[in-house]
C-alpha cells in the first residue's frame, strides 16, 4: 500500500478534517460518507470508515464503525494500519463500556494491551535530504530540524517509501541537490510520533525513526517529484503550523 495525498478518498478524507477544523462536522461527515461510498480497495475503505466512526451520534452505530474499520485493517495485516490496533480496540472498549457490556470492554481493553508500538516493517527503507553522502556513511541523530531551525533533533528520521523521501528531500534545507539514499537502520526503531495516529489511523506514511544511526547502502535515482506549486503549498503548510515536534 503506497500512501498518496492525491489519492481521491484521501483528499476527501483531508477535506472533511478541515471542515472538523472549521467546526463544521455536519460537513465533514458528509465528505467521509462520500470517502466510503466512493473507496474501491481496503486502504481506503480502512480511512474512510475510521472517520465515518468518529461521526456516529449514538453509541451502537459508533460501535459498529469501529468494527468495521477493525476487519479491514486486520484483514490487510499491513505495517501502515498496525498501530492503530490499540486505539481502535480502546475505543470499542470504549463503547462496550457505554452499553454496560463489560466483559466485551474488558476483552478489548486487553487487546490493546497486548500490543506493543514495535514496528515489525522490513523495508527498504529510505531518507531523503540534499546532503552529498556515499555509500557506507553514516547519518546520525543531533542535525538541525528541517522545520525548526533552532530545534536539534534527539533522532534520526526515514520512511518505507521512497516518494515520502523524496517530499523530505524536497523540504530540507540547503542547496544541494535532492536525493534519496537507501539506509540500514543499526538499532531499534519506533513509528514516528509525529505522523502515526495523528491526521490518519495507524502509520499510513510508513514513518520512522530511531536514536541509532542509519547506514547509507545506496541510492535511489528514480522518483515522483513534488511540482514547484506543491512544493510552495507544502512551505506554506509548515511555517504555519503551530503545532509542536514530538523530538
Amino acid at each position: 500500500m503506497e500512501f498518496n495525498q492525491n489519492n481521491d478518498i484521501v483528499k476527501l478524507c483531508l477535506q472533511g478534517i478541515g471542515m472538523e477544523k472549521m467546526g463544521k462536522p455536519e460537513e465533514a461527515s458528509r465528505l467521509f460518507v462520500q470517502a466510503w461510498d466512493e473507496a474501491t480497495y481496503d486502504f481506503e475503505r480502512f480511512i474512510s470508515a475510521y472517520f465515518v466512526a468518529r461521526h456516529q451520534k449514538n453509541v451502537p452505530d459508533r460501535l459498529k464503525w469501529l468494527k468495521t474499520t477493525l476487519q479491514i485493517a486486520l484483514e490487510m495485516n499491513d505495517d501502515s494500519v498496525k498501530s492503530a490496533f490499540p486505539s481502535l480496540y480502546s475505543n470499542i472498549a470504549n463503547c462496550y463500556e457505554d452499553l454496560s457490556d463489560f466483559d466485551n470492554a474488558k476483552k478489548n481493553y486487553e487487546l490493546a494491551a497486548s500490543f506493543n508500538d514495535k514496528p515489525s516493517d522490513k523495508g527498504p527503507f529510505y531518507h531523503g535530504t540534499k546532503a552529498d553522502l556515499r555509500v557506507g556513511d553514516l547519518l546520525t541523530a543531533g542535525g538541525s530540524s528541517n522545520y525548526l531551525r533552532d530545534l536539534k533533533m534527539k533522532h534520526i528520521y526515514f520512511t518505507a517509501l521512497a516518494n515520502g523521501a523524496g517530499l523530505a528531500a524536497a523540504l530540507a534545507r540547503g542547496d544541494g541537490r535532492e536525493r534519496i539514499y537507501i539506509v540500514e537502520p543499526t538499532g531499534s526503531f519506533e513509528n514516528d510520533p509525529n505522523v502515526t495516529n495523528s491526521y490518519f489511523p495507524g502509520n499510513p506514511t510508513r514513518s520512522y525513526r530511531s536514536q541509532a544511526p542509519l547506514k547509507v547502502v545506496g541510492e535511489v535515482t528514480d522518483w515522483v517529484k513534488i511540482t514547484p506549486e506543491e512544493r510552495q503549498k507544502w512551505s506554506e503548510e509548515l511555517a504555519s503550523n503551530k503545532g509542536e515536534i514530538k523530538n
